[in-house]
């Protein structure tokens, strides 16, 4: 897999275990989904950032997802 659909994937999967971990907190349960989401997210991120051979700066992120959602839409 891309490491630059990797990063972004993981970027998306973070953001979206927000929302459940919080609403877990609200609710008093246990965060599974959550958290769940936010290690897969997180190894991904990882997994980009390790075999990157020149790695990610913060600066080049959000071109990195720019580009990486402009190739869906070609």
């Amino acid at each position: 897999m891309d490491t630059d659909l990797l990063l972004t994937v993981g970027i998306v999967l973070l953001v979206l275990s927000v929302p459940s971990l919080l609403s877990a907190w609200v609710e008093s349960r246990a965060p599974r989904m959550g958290a769940i989401m936010a290690v897969v997210a997180l190894g991904m991120i990882s997994a980009a950032l390790i075999e990157s051979p020149g790695g990610y700066t913060f600066e080049e992120v959000p071109g990195v997802v720019l580009k990486t959602v402009m190739r869906l839409f070609d």
